[in-house]
Protein backbone atom coordinates (compact mmCIF):
# COMPACT_ATOMS: atom_id res chain seq x y z
CA UNK A 1 0.00 0.00 0.00
CA UNK A 2 1.29 3.34 -0.93
CA UNK A 3 1.33 6.68 1.02
CA UNK A 4 -1.53 7.72 -1.16
CA UNK A 5 -3.94 5.11 -0.40
CA UNK A 6 -2.59 5.26 3.43
CA UNK A 7 -3.69 9.20 3.44
CA UNK A 8 -6.88 8.30 1.67
CA UNK A 9 -7.76 6.03 4.59
CA UNK A 10 -7.04 8.08 7.07
CA UNK A 11 -9.17 10.93 6.33
CA UNK A 12 -11.86 8.59 5.59
CA UNK A 13 -11.52 6.87 8.97
CA UNK A 14 -11.25 10.20 10.35
CA UNK A 15 -13.99 12.05 8.69
CA UNK A 16 -16.51 9.46 9.18
CA UNK A 17 -15.82 9.69 12.94
CA UNK A 18 -16.49 13.10 12.79
CA UNK A 19 -19.68 12.91 10.62
CA UNK A 20 -20.80 10.42 13.39
CA UNK A 21 -20.16 12.40 16.37
CA UNK A 22 -21.48 15.38 14.83
CA UNK A 23 -24.92 13.07 14.81
CA UNK A 24 -24.38 12.23 18.20
CA UNK A 25 -23.34 15.44 19.76
CA UNK A 26 -25.32 15.77 22.75
CA UNK A 27 -27.21 12.58 22.92
CA UNK A 28 -26.61 10.54 25.58
CA UNK A 29 -25.78 6.96 24.23
CA UNK A 30 -22.47 5.36 24.89
CA UNK A 31 -19.73 6.11 22.41
CA UNK A 32 -20.10 1.90 20.97
CA UNK A 33 -23.46 2.69 19.86
CA UNK A 34 -22.51 6.12 18.45
CA UNK A 35 -22.28 4.80 14.62
CA UNK A 36 -25.72 2.73 14.76
CA UNK A 37 -27.57 5.74 16.16
CA UNK A 38 -26.37 7.98 13.54
CA UNK A 39 -27.13 5.42 11.01
CA UNK A 40 -30.44 5.04 12.34
CA UNK A 41 -31.01 8.63 13.06
CA UNK A 42 -30.47 9.34 8.77
CA UNK A 43 -32.57 6.21 8.34
CA UNK A 44 -35.17 7.82 10.44
CA UNK A 45 -34.83 11.80 8.80
CA UNK A 46 -35.09 10.25 5.10
CA UNK A 47 -38.02 8.08 5.72
CA UNK A 48 -39.51 10.47 8.01
CA UNK A 49 -39.25 13.40 5.80
CA UNK A 50 -40.24 11.74 2.18
CA UNK A 51 -42.55 9.20 3.68
CA UNK A 52 -41.00 6.27 1.84
CA UNK A 53 -41.23 2.58 2.39
CA UNK A 54 -38.52 1.78 5.69
CA UNK A 55 -36.52 -0.85 3.85
CA UNK A 56 -35.43 1.74 1.55
CA UNK A 57 -34.96 4.79 3.51
CA UNK A 58 -32.27 1.99 5.38
CA UNK A 59 -31.18 1.13 2.46
CA UNK A 60 -30.58 5.35 1.26
CA UNK A 61 -28.57 5.58 4.70
CA UNK A 62 -26.43 3.03 3.87
CA UNK A 63 -26.27 4.60 0.57
CA UNK A 64 -25.05 7.75 1.68
CA UNK A 65 -22.53 6.83 4.02
CA UNK A 66 -20.90 4.85 1.82
CA UNK A 67 -20.76 7.65 -0.69
CA UNK A 68 -19.43 9.84 2.28
CA UNK A 69 -16.85 7.18 3.36
CA UNK A 70 -15.56 7.07 -0.71
CA UNK A 71 -15.67 10.71 -1.41
CA UNK A 72 -13.45 11.88 2.03
CA UNK A 73 -10.89 8.86 0.73
CA UNK A 74 -10.82 10.45 -2.85
CA UNK A 75 -9.87 14.11 -0.93
CA UNK A 76 -7.73 12.90 1.14
CA UNK A 77 -5.75 10.95 -1.29
CA UNK A 78 -6.19 14.16 -3.97
CA UNK A 79 -5.02 16.32 -1.13
CA UNK A 80 -1.69 13.77 -0.52
CA UNK A 81 -1.28 13.85 -3.97
CA UNK A 82 -1.30 18.26 -4.15
CA UNK A 83 1.14 17.81 -0.65
CA UNK A 84 3.67 15.24 -2.01
CA UNK A 85 3.48 16.88 -5.56
CA UNK A 86 2.58 13.26 -7.58
CA UNK A 87 0.05 13.11 -9.79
Amino acid sequence: MNNRKIAGLITAILGLCAIIAFFNDGMDTPLISWPLEAYLGVAFTIGWLTSMPTFLAYLIAALIFILITVALYNLGSWVYGLVAGKR
